[in-house]
């Protein structure tokens, strides 16, 4: 491993030192453009642009709609880069560049052909979280794995590269991150036991340049055993072997799925890893290092520098892979390089981005029940895990019994949608599900391209609550509190929006663009779109006028009852039956939404 780790930085020394993307850096500080889904590298989701407020942001109107001609979920939003729009679809996952100058006229339509039958291995609907620009091109990871660049002006494809096999079970739901002069992917497949990974390509040719797998040996996941860390310490030789039975690791799922962030100062790419396969915990004994894990790797050689395990052993499919967001913030007097994760285990994270110590630990729904909490000595032994309790232990309670009241549902307290952070208020808007579950794991075969879940779930609102199944909530990421938090009737499953006009946007899954006040949550504007709202709420100025834009498109994991037709309260991995009362309120859709202040 020493060997492979002196290669891969003689390689970037010979190739000089790079920074980061100089067309990203750029255009993500000019407020008027949103050139990334999370609206820079750190996926702080906030914008600059003032000139809808808290004051006048309830006299918006809309400005003008664009139909994506594809139903399903719409996850993801549009990025605007100058005067041009781009805008995704779910599957086939289309991708429009629309003339902001014409009223959105069609400049050009890119639409790949890919094979149906990626669809059924989709695990929760069709979604794809959109595309990234750099370098004048538009790079988009499609359903069937194939990373493809396309000219941001023509949308010719300059190139195009597999990533993985639908075959296997690999598919891809996400967005990518262009980092220097590379694009880092990840992959999809927790659900049919794949061995996951995150890949760079570079990004003129399309060529691999680096992969890290999520488990495996040392030379595969790319650590570094004297000094990759874990809590300051080492993690040591086959950190991830060492926590797997025989050659479970090999279908062991950890997938990458989620969203990635970038600090250029420090030069690391931050990320988190799915769960463990099956969902039968009784399978695959051991911690199942490195799923539901925080990853924080250089961007050049892949390798990583510090890593954090969440939920060790997880027995409630509660993947790691949603969005860390960098701060930095002043603790004890002293400005600190922060990460915040909100994670799908209930349990917001804050962490020193630099040396991966943990800071704060503490859930961000008071439901949550399946632990008392993390261990925060650091002279302890169990420093950092959770303490699981044993009523809601799916391995403790053994394999075929139903384990219930568990809180969170799979679908966690938060699931991808992202959270927005304002340097304003120094809060944290957090989209969240207010959801339990029944949970009842079984012995299952592994078999190439076929589910490999072993868990039978049904979903519900938390009882003793509000009766709704979400919240909206404001979080203290240093105090590790609850500032406010809005009930909502379902699951807000739409990525928030901060602004420096002190509004902070999200949408709900019945349809409505909601606009509440930064600092009290009060609610200061709705509107109600043709669908539910699963995208993420993004802004943009153009020509002196600032714009705010949503998808509307029901679906993802919680509308997949409604995305794909099923009626089975089982199916959808137990979603459809917890969310049936959806289709009282909206239907399928496919549309853009633009809003504006009136002339």
């Amino acid at each position: 491993m020493k060997k492979l780790v002196a290669c891969l930085l003689a390689g970037t020394m010979m190739s000089g030192a790079a920074l980061a993307n100089d067309s990203v850096l750029s255009l993500q500080s000019n407020p008027n453009d949103w050139v990334l889904q999370t609206g820079d590298y750190a996926n702080t989701r906030y914008s600059k642009l003032s000139q809808i407020n808290r004051d006048n942001v309830g006299d918006l109107q809309v400005a003008w709609t664009f139909s994506t001609g594809v139903l399903r979920g719409h996850e993801g939003g549009p990025l605007v880069v100058g005067d041009i729009m781009y805008v995704h679809t779910p599957f086939p996952n289309k991708v429009y560049a629309l003339d902001l100058n014409a009223d959105g006229r069609i400049i050009w339509k890119y639409e790949p052909k890919q094979d149906p039958d990626v669809i059924p291995v989709m695990c929760c609907d069709t979604v794809n979280r959109g595309p990234a620009y750099a370098n004048g091109m538009i790079f988009l990871h499609q359903a069937d794995t194939t990373v493809v660049a396309l000219d941001a002006k023509t949308g010719a494809v300059k190139w195009s590269v597999v990533n993985g096999d639908p075959s296997k079970g690999e598919t891809n739901t996400a967005t990518v991150l262009p980092v220097k002069d590379k694009v880092i992917v990840g992959i999809s497949g927790g659900e049919f036991g794949v061995q996951s990974h995150v890949t760079a390509y570079d990004m003129e040719s399309g060529e691999q340049v680096w992969r890290a797998y999520s488990m495996g040996p040392d030379e595969q996941i790319l650590f570094d055993p004297e000094n990759t860390t874990e809590l300051g310490k080492p993690v040591g030789a086959d950190s991830s072997l060492n926590t797997w039975e025989g050659d479970q690791w090999k279908i062991g799922g950890g997938a990458t799925w989620g969203w990635y962030s970038y600090d250029p100062e420090l030069d690391l790419v931050y990320y988190g890893t799915g769960n463990p396969s099956t969902w039968n915990p009784a399978q695959r004994p051991g911690d199942n290092k490195w799923s539901m894990t925080i990853m924080a790797r250089n961007p050049d050689t892949g390798v990583a520098k510090w890593v954090y395990q969440m939920t060790p052993h997880d027995e409630w499919d509660y993947d790691g892979i949603n969005e860390m967001i960098l701060t930095d913030q002043e603790i004890d007097g002293e400005m600190r390089p922060l990460l915040t994760h909100f994670d799908r285990n209930g349990l917001g994270y804050t962490l020193d981005r630099e040396t991966g110590a943990l800071l704060v630990a503490e859930k961000f729904d008071p439901v949550v029940n399946w632990t008392t909490g993390v261990d925060m000595d650091p002279n302890s032994e169990t420093y950092g895990r959770p303490a699981v309790v044993a009523e809601y232990s799916t391995e403790q309670n053994g394999e075929d019994v139903n384990s219930t009241g568990i809180c969170p549902a799979a679908l966690g307290t938060k699931d991808q949608q992202p959270a927005a952070y304002s340097p304003k208020t120094e809060l944290f808007y957090v989209p969240t599900n207010h959801v339990c579950m029944d949970y009842e794991p079984f012995r299952v075969s592994y078999t190439a391209g076929q589910p490999y879940v072993g868990a039978t779930l049904a979903m519900y609102p938390a009882p003793n609550s509000h009766g709704g199944m979400g919240n909206f909530i404001a979080w203290d990421n240093i105090k590790g509190e609850i500032v406010w938090s809005l009930p909502e009737e379902f699951s807000v499953w739409s990525g928030a929006l901060a602004t420096a006009g002190d509004v902070v946007f999200y949408g709900t899954l019945e349809g409505y663009l909601k606009a509440v006040d930064a600092t009290t949550g009060e609610e200061l504007y709705r509107f109600k779109t043709p669908s539910g709202i699963i995208g993420n709420v993004m802004t943009y100025s153009h020509k002196g006028k600032q714009y705010v834009a949503v998808f509307s498109g029901i679906g993802g994991w919680a509308g997949i009852g409604l995305a794909a037709g099923l009626v089975n309260p089982n199916d959808g991995l137990g979603a459809v039956g917890g969310y049936a009362g959806l289709s009282s309120y909206t239907a399928l859709g496919g549309q853009m939404t633009v809003f504006a202040l009136p002339d």
